[in-house]
């Protein structure tokens, strides 16, 4: 039983950092969760013991697996389990799971009938081709984008991403909240 214990007073610690090292309030854990701040405080704390009801919302919440929450032994299994997501024909593949700050996808977008739609919306994102070549129609230009090229724009700038031939596009995509953007650094020469 001792062993158990230890398992559970360590899961607030845990808690705590996993909130602390993605820059999350209380109060936006809360929103998200539905669980209060009161509660949170409490479970980060060691006030309050774990239980599924409490940590099944923050697992999700933060994109988890609920082992990573209570500290489970590592398995052996080292593969990471993306699952993509479709819609409208495009294939998303989140590759961060974590709410709040930058947001890495692959994206990869099929030939589609019809015209291109433009849409805004609050944000930031930086695009890498990976395969094909991408046309970007971002306000009144229309570029076209090839394997290894780079692009970033605001997104409250009209837009739209698609395929320039009959080929999908494969590209990664970094989005951020406004004023979020991908930073590179070179080493000085």
């Amino acid at each position: 039983m001792d062993e158990l214990n230890e398992v559970l007073a360590a899961v607030g610690p845990r808690l705590r950092e996993l909130r602390r090292k993605r820059g999350i309030t209380l109060a936006y854990l809360a929103e998200a969760t539905g669980i209060s701040e009161s509660t949170l405080s409490r479970l980060e704390s060691g006030g309050r013991k774990p239980n599924l009801e409490l940590l099944l919302p923050l697992a999700q919440s933060y994109g988890v697996p609920l082992d990573e929450l209570v500290g489970a032994p590592q398995t052996g299994d080292p593969r990471v389990h993306l699952r993509p997501i479709t819609r409208g024909g495009m294939t998303y593949v989140p590759l961060t799971r974590r709410p709040g700050g930058l947001h890495a996808h692959k994206l990869v977008i099929s030939p589609s009938a019809g015209e291109p739609e433009l849409k805004t919306h609050e944000g930031y994102e930086w695009v890498y081709i990976l395969n094909g070549r991408l046309r970007l129609l971002l306000g009144d230009r229309a570029l076209v984008l090839a394997p290894g090229e780079v692009a970033e724009f605001d997104t409250h700038v009209p837009h739209w991403l698609g395929p320039d031939d009959d080929r999908p596009v494969e590209l990664l995509v970094i989005f951020g909240q406004q004023g979020e953007r991908a930073h590179l650094r070179a080493r000085p020469s």
